[in-house]
């Protein structure tokens, strides 16, 4: 026994020591709650239809959340900006000169991109709110219609309670309706005999307020007189509806139609005063302001009262026709609010049209024609938002209606196909200006949806640098077309050349190219953007660029034609030789600045002109595209006295250079007259080639004959016997050669002579022994690096005594030299 007791006080010190209790349960206690199996939750499982609420209750509180996201969603990415198709990288990068633009790409998308990140915010921020408002309205319109459902469950509960509790309930409620209807009766025919007489009083109010329309002195009171007169006439006119007698009806309308000639007469009284607001507020005349704002307030509630009335009547028919007595009042709704909404819209039309046709005037008083847009929204601001109801947020109201306003103006210019760019240019620098003002009345661009001018900026610059580029082209497309068809006509009596104030040859079309990229920059410079600029002048380096290029090809191919026979009698060979010499003028005209004369060249005035309009870092990176253009300029200037060359030997030494170091050449004299004819082309060409190009000309042509007379070896029967006195012919031909080049002047025939030096070693490689032919060549080697080892095979398999094993020294030598690279000599040429 003791054991147990001890394990049953260890027990109660245990049960005390959790603070159990063990006192008895009283049901009737508030304390106390019911005990046993399913007495601790809210509701019954075991009733009958329990499952269908309980899955009923899961699906729905699983699918709101869902919903209200997919909602969400829907309102901030609408499938309408879903669907543009993103611009894809490959487009706009087509050209390796595309990747110059790609920090100009990243700008423009960062700013893109800062644009929707900000409308995103925007709108998701509103969305929230609207759907937390909405969520909040749901549930506080929720529990109020319960309340009002339970009131007048009560209500009726009563009535049919007090129904039994009278015993002559049914007689009393009789006459209680009799006595009602007689009282209706009463007033309405009191209503109708006073109503002529009160409507002669609101006539006269509405006269006088005519005589005094800045004060209108009888406002309020026309308003309260025509509210009771409007609620008589709604009465009636119920009244003799359900009494279903057209006739009764008709005689009704007749008598209330003075009524509505009252009515219109007061709307155009408020519709004058909502017109008029901003000068009212100007004239400090806040009395008429806050008169107003009182009758739209009064009507706004009125309005409300008749749309919740006509809610109820829909929802609860059965309940309403047991309360109709609340009816009483307006029937209709009147749209006053809305009406003076649609005032402030029309306040502005009128000016916004004022500010087009002076915009379209001059496109730069867009700021200055716009000044009344701010003016009303400061007035609005500073003298209007406290004669108005808070619940109306006026000054937010305005700006919203004006801001739309001014969205759709905006846009509707810059739709217009006839809409100049000066004007879409004007638009695009407007945004900027247009949200600093805005931000100093208190609105930030965030809050100003939708943006003024749906961030089109980046678009309708990159528009406007494509139409001075599609103007570009097609001028550059009608010169480059006139120019074609000029040298094709080349051949026409007396030339279709010009000839500068010096004399020289010079194409006709050259000056109108550069007086057009001075107009396109000018138009550039009219956008007062950087960035149209910098697209155009990249644009008109790519399009010099290809020019110099297909002028290059051109006359290739045409060249090609006469190199190859293609041509017969040669028709057209002298006038392509003078188009030759003219585009290497064209050429140096580009990049020829003469600073004693104080005159410039094309390219270097096309520099000094585009600078300003761009940005520094543009600047810098231009100054390599201009040394690339001038560098292109005199590579072509040079490449057409070189194909000049190629062709008086291709035409005019045809017949001769294959008799060279064969047989007939000991019995000719073809040096003397190719050298000769040299003469006669510097001769020709002196006086109409640019005075800069002279001496490369007779570099050129002496540096083509050197390297064709050294080719020759590869003449077929070049032979070089050492029973001919091959020396002296060889010593002959550069003598007469030298003779020319001694008439030369200094500069140019010191420079001629020292490259023709290298017919020494050549000499050498023909006339040593055989054993001395490796050391001759590590000679000419050393001071010719760029010797080509198949022309000094060419050489020694001339010599009559040739033998593989001189090949095999040679090339043995040439595997143990070490040459140092230098500048490249005339022997690079030589293949």
């Amino acid at each position: 026994m003791l054991p147990a007791r001890a394990a049953s006080r260890a027990i109660q010190a245990v049960v005390a020591r959790r603070a159990f209790t063990t006192t008895t349960a009283r049901l009737s206690s508030p304390y106390h709650y019911p005990e046993g199996p399913l007495s601790n939750i809210p509701f019954n499982p075991r009733k009958k239809g329990f499952a269908i609420k309980y899955w009923t209750f899961c699906v729905v509180g699983f699918t709101i959340p869902f919903g209200i996201s997919g909602l969400l969603m829907t309102l901030t990415f609408p499938p309408a900006t879903m669907d543009v198709p993103p611009v894809k990288l490959a487009e706009l990068l087509r050209h390796p000169d595309d990747l110059d633009k790609i920090s100009a790409l990243k700008a423009e998308f960062a700013r893109k991109k800062a644009a929707v990140d900000s409308q995103l915010r925007a709108g998701l921020r509103e969305q929230l709110e609207t759907t937390q408002a909405g969520m909040s309205g749901l549930s506080d319109g929720q529990k109020t219609v319960q309340q009002i459902k339970e009131e007048m469950i009560k209500i009726d509960k009563i009535c049919s309670e007090s129904q039994t509790m009278i015993n002559d309930f049914a007689t009393i409620n009789l006459v209680s309706q009799a006595h009602r209807n007689f009282g209706a009766v009463e007033a309405m025919r009191r209503n109708l005999e006073t109503f002529n007489d009160r409507l002669n009083g609101v006539l006269e109010m509405l006269r006088q307020d005519d005589e005094d329309a800045e004060n209108m002195p009888n406002l309020l009171a026309v308003h309260y007189e025509l509210t009771q007169l409007r609620n008589i006439r709604d009465d009636a006119m119920e009244q003799i509806q359900r009494a279903d007698d057209p006739g009764l009806q008709s005689t009704l309308e007749d008598y209330f139609e003075r009524l509505g000639q009252a009515i219109e007469w007061f709307d155009e009284h408020i519709n004058l005063i909502a017109r008029s607001l901003i000068n009212l507020v100007v004239a400090d005349n806040t009395s008429l302001v806050v008169r107003f704002a009182l009758i739209i307030e009064a009507e706004e509630k009125s309005d409300q009262r008749v749309l919740a009335l006509q809610e109820a009547l829909r929802d609860h028919k059965e309940m309403a026709v047991r309360f109709q007595s609340i009816t009483d009042g307006a029937k209709t709704v009147r749209g006053y609010k809305d009406k003076f909404l649609a005032c402030i819209k029309a306040i502005a039309e009128p000016q916004f049209e004022q500010t087009r046709e002076e915009f379209l005037a001059d496109p730069e008083q867009l700021e200055k024609s716009l000044r009344w847009y701010f003016n009303d929204l400061n007035t609005v601001r500073l003298g209007m938002v406290q004669l108005m109801p808070k619940k109306w947020r006026i000054l937010r109201t305005w700006a919203d209606i004006y801001h739309t306003m001014m969205h759709d103006f905006l846009i509707a210019i810059i739709d217009d196909p006839t809409t100049s760019s000066a004007h879409t240019l004007e638009i695009v620098g407007w945004p900027e200006k247009y949200y600093r003002k805005m931000n100093k009345l208190g609105f930030r661009q965030e809050d100003l949806t939708p943006h003024v001018i749906d961030n089109r900026e980046a678009e309708l610059v990159r528009d406007f640098r494509a139409l001075i580029i599609k103007f570009l082209d097609e001028w550059i497309g009608r010169i480059w077309a006139q120019e074609i068809k000029d040298f094709a006509d080349r051949s026409t009596e007396g030339g279709n050349l010009d000839q500068d104030e010096y004399g020289y040859f010079r194409t006709k079309n050259l000056v109108d190219l550069w007086r057009m990229l001075r107009g396109q920059l000018d138009a550039a410079a009219n956008s007062k953007r950087a960035d149209v600029a910098e697209g155009v002048v990249d644009a008109m380096f790519q399009r010099l660029r290809q020019r110099q290029q297909s002028w290059q090809k051109m006359l290739e191919d045409e060249a090609a034609r006469y190199e190859t026979d293609k041509v017969p009698d040669l028709d057209g060979f002298q006038p392509l030789q003078d188009w030759l010499v003219a585009t290497a003028n064209d050429q140096i005209a580009c990049i020829d600045d003469n600073e004693d004369e104080g005159r410039v060249a094309y390219l270097t005035d096309f520099q000094r002109k585009f600078v300003p309009m761009v940005t520094p870092q543009y600047a810098a990176r231009a100054e390599a595209e201009v040394n690339a253009l001038r560098d292109g300029y005199l590579d072509l200037s040079t490449w057409c006295i070189t194909k000049f060359a190629q062709l008086v030997f291709a035409v005019d030494f045809k017949t001769v250079m294959p008799d060279f170091f064969t047989p007939r050449w000991y019995h000719t004299t073809h040096m003397a007259r190719m050298i000769a004819t040299f003469e006669e082309y510097v001769g020709d060409y002196r006086q109409v080639l640019h005075h800069s190009l002279v001496d490369i000309f007779i570099e050129i042509v002496a540096d083509e004959l050197l390297v064709r007379y050294l080719s020759a070896v590869r003449n077929k029967g070049a032979k070089f016997r050492r029973s001919d006195p091959f020396q002296d012919k060889i010593f002959d031909d550069l003598k007469t050669a030298f003779d020319f080049f001694n008439t030369l002047p200094p500069t140019v025939g010191n420079s001629i002579k020292e490259t023709w030096r290298v017919t020494e070693p050549f000499l050498q490689l023909l006339s040593v022994e055989k054993e001395a032919v490796p050391d001759t060549f590590a000679a000419f080697k050393t001071a010719y690096w760029d010797l080509q080892i198949t022309w000094v095979e060419a050489v020694l398999r001339s010599r009559d005594d040739f033998e593989r094993s001189m090949l095999n020294a040679v090339k043995a030598r040439a595997a143990q030299m070490d040459v140092v690279r230098g500048p490249e000599t005339i022997m690079s040429k030589v293949k």
